[in-house]
């Protein structure tokens, strides 16, 4: 067995109303008086009068530009080197806050998030998700440290669109779904790998069980215990299984399948979360559990997820299956980490029967 690394969680991390009150408190503990505010668009609207006062703190705002490549970090690294800030704050999604981290590592300051949706545990988890400029993904950047500060309000987060809450759904669920066949592989578990395989189980368990009171709960605009149980799924669980499991606990068959279909223009409208939940569906088609695959089809409809190419909107010719499927069984992909034999035509086949299952 390789050797465990544990980059369990950040340094802070708090989840309830009014949490975002406290950033000015936490930026004085850490001494710093110049930041870099780093915001999306249409969440940096919402999330405004949620933000306290930083008037007694330099505040250098900057938008993120949509994608996280290696030249807008280089961007944002010149831009903080220039005007001397000594950390940054990131308000937005997913991406602003893998590349608020991936910035932040290469230039050794402190990045603290304040997340305006649940869809990904990106907030929480100790790596960056880096793109090419064409928007196919490129390579998962891991970090030695961990963020400086998560502070989670869930107000922000109960008027978030509600399609995107159910995107990191189909996100968080594949936890279970990857990291299992993985820690079932190994003759004896570590106590890190169980805390991973317990927060994974778990991470199936909540989600399976509270999502759809969470959803009505946006939908009516009201808090409930299934809302922040969602929430706090979404984002610490989920952080915790690749926090703790290493490379046992982070992606094998439904992100890689995922990352394939990156390479197709046509799937960048598709979220991040829809295809990973597709992708869950494929990894468990080539494991041969199609029991599985049915039992989670009725929850899938349930929430609107996308269980084939065609509720994706997705039409491949055979050269498109050729590149996905190539794509997905590349030597470095995490797929291979699953027991069984993976080659280009067996991710093919696999989706070619998925789609004639339903």
């Amino acid at each position: 067995m390789q050797q465990l690394i544990v980059r369990g969680a950040p340094q802070i991390y708090q989840c309830s109303e009014g949490s975002w009150q406290k950033l000015p408190d936490y930026l004085k503990e850490w001494k710093l008086d110049k930041i870099l505010l780093l915001h999306g668009s249409k969440s940096w609207q919402a999330a405004q009068k949620y933000l306290p006062d930083l008037k007694d703190f330099c505040v250098r705002k900057a938008y993120y530009g949509k994608e996280v490549t290696d030249d807008k970090k280089e961007e944002l690294s010149q831009l903080i080197q220039t005007e001397q800030l000594q950390g940054v704050v990131a308000v937005g999604g997913g991406k602003v806050s893998d590349l608020a981290k991936a910035v932040c590592h290469e230039l050794h300051i402190p990045v603290f998030i304040l997340p305006t949706l649940a869809a990904t545990c990106a907030a929480y988890s100790t790596l960056s998700v880096m793109y090419n400029p064409d928007g196919s993904m490129n390579r998962y950047d891991v970090f030695e440290t961990a963020s400086a500060l998560v502070l989670i309000e869930p107000a922000v987060i109960l008027h978030s669109p509600k399609e995107l809450m159910i995107a990191g759904i189909g996100d968080t669920l594949a936890k279970w779904y990857e990291a299992a066949p993985l820690i079932e592989q190994m003759k004896y578990q570590p106590m890190e790998i169980k805390v991973a395989s317990f927060a994974a189980r778990k991470c199936r368990d909540v989600l399976l069980s509270d999502s759809l009171a969470a959803l009505q709960a946006m939908d009516e605009q009201t808090l409930n215990q299934a809302f922040l149980n969602i929430v706090e799924t979404n984002i610490l669980l989920a952080g915790l299984v690749g926090g703790f499991g290493d490379d046992y606990g982070r992606t094998s068959g439904a992100h890689s399948i995922h990352d394939a279909l990156t390479t197709l223009a046509d799937s960048h409208k598709v979220l991040h979360g829809k295809k990973v939940a597709y992708g869950i569906l494929v990894q468990l088609m080539i494991e041969g559990k199609v029991d599985e695959i049915k039992r989670l089809k009725d929850f899938y409809q349930l929430l609107a997820l996308p269980g084939t190419l065609k509720e994706m909107d997705l039409e491949l010719s055979e050269s498109d299956y050729q590149k996905v499927g190539q794509r997905a069984a590349l030597p470095n992909e995490q797929i291979h980490f699953l027991p069984q034999k993976i080659t280009a035509d067996i991710v093919i086949q696999a989706m070619k029967k998925l789609e004639k299952l339903a």
